[in-house]
């Protein structure tokens, strides 16, 4: 099947071929977002795929649609940026990568809680000048601390088994309880128990209108002083100018996300001969307890092989009218 390919990487080309040998579709990529600007490019391609800052709004679809697309395919678990309506009304099937190993991004979040906390990113930044001064650079023991895991999936329950690990106590927060959560000896947060107890709270939700600035300055208002916010999941959870305002208060201890309510406009691009006017993103990282990555969670060999076979797997199945595992529905 010919397949347009968007927001193509150099890094990722070489998973998606490696996976093409056992599928051999036509895979043309394309290094640019999906968007208005670029949607003519898929002119003529039964399938594209896409990743999580492509758009694939309305007025996008439709256009995929006289170009004669069938099949939308995102290479990523999340589809907030596909109006599955409108898919539906033209016909377009969306399939989407349900589930890989979700020990990428546990990992991660992991990683940033730990360089965060430890001042990491500052001691590597003396050093290298050679400043082996420690003051500014004291942090705490994890064990001990009470960590709430906000979203309680598979990759929330990874991460809960890495801070037990730790020798922490984990509480979590979920409106669909989790068996495999609770297997773990683990329970859900009562009512403003986060706020009075955690001194970690790490994100692991999908983004939906419920979800929307979950964390926000009412909660924030309520959360226990200098606990860490981690996000690993998607920006739009946090509301980053009432963060902004709880790390210049001292609310917040610290921050480590690995994504942004407007990353669309930043991320997998280098924009560092570039002025970037994102005002609210340069203001987050000049606190020296801040540390941004660039949506890197999911970004091991592991993660990638499954993205990549799950997501040319589906489009196989839609050649050969075979059912659509992965295939998103509205409602």
């Amino acid at each position: 099947m010919k397949v347009a390919i968007f927001s193509s990487t150099r890094y990722e080309r070489d998973y998606l071929d490696e996976a093409n040998k056992v599928e051999q579709h036509q895979l043309h990529n394309f290094d640019v977002s999906l968007n208005m600007d670029s949607v003519g490019l898929a002119a003529g391609f039964g399938a594209v795929c896409i990743f999580v800052n492509d758009e694939a709004d309305a007025q996008v679809l439709e256009t995929l649609h006289q170009g004669g697309t069938q099949l939308l395919a995102l290479r990523c678990t999340g589809f907030n940026n596909v109006d599955l309506e409108a898919a539906a009304r033209l016909g377009i099937k969306v399939v989407r990568v349900v589930t890989y190993p979700p020990y990428s991004v546990a990992e991660h979040a992991v990683a940033l809680l730990l360089a965060v906390n430890r001042k990491v990113h500052r001691a590597y930044n003396r050093t290298r000048d050679s400043n082996f001064s420690l003051d500014g650079l004291v942090g705490f023991d994890l064990h001990g601390k009470t960590v709430a895991v906000v979203g309680t999936g598979k990759i929330g329950c990874v991460f809960a088994r890495i801070m037990l690990g730790f020798g922490c106590e984990v509480i979590g927060f979920d409106p669909y309880p989790s068996a495999e959560f609770q297997a773990l000896g683990l329970s859900y947060a009562k009512t403003g128990e986060i706020g009075e107890k955690a001194d970690i709270i790490s994100l692991h939700c999908p983004l939906t209108p419920e979800t929307h600035h979950i964390i926000n300055s009412k909660t924030l208002e309520r959360a226990k002083g200098g606990a860490i916010l981690i996000n690993t999941s998607r920006g739009g959870l946090i509301d980053t100018e009432a963060a902004i305002e709880a790390l210049k208060s001292g609310l917040l201890g610290g921050l480590g996300i690995d994504v942004y309510e407007q990353e669309a406009d930043l991320f997998f691009r280098d924009l560092s001969s570039e002025i970037i006017t994102d005002d609210v993103f340069q203001r987050l990282v000049s606190f020296p307890n801040v540390i941004v990555t660039g949506h890197q969670a999911y970004l091991t060999r592991e993660a990638l092989t499954t993205i990549c076979e799950t997501t040319l797997q589906s489009i196989t199945a839609f050649e050969k009218n075979q059912p659509l595992e992965n295939e998103v529905k509205v409602g």
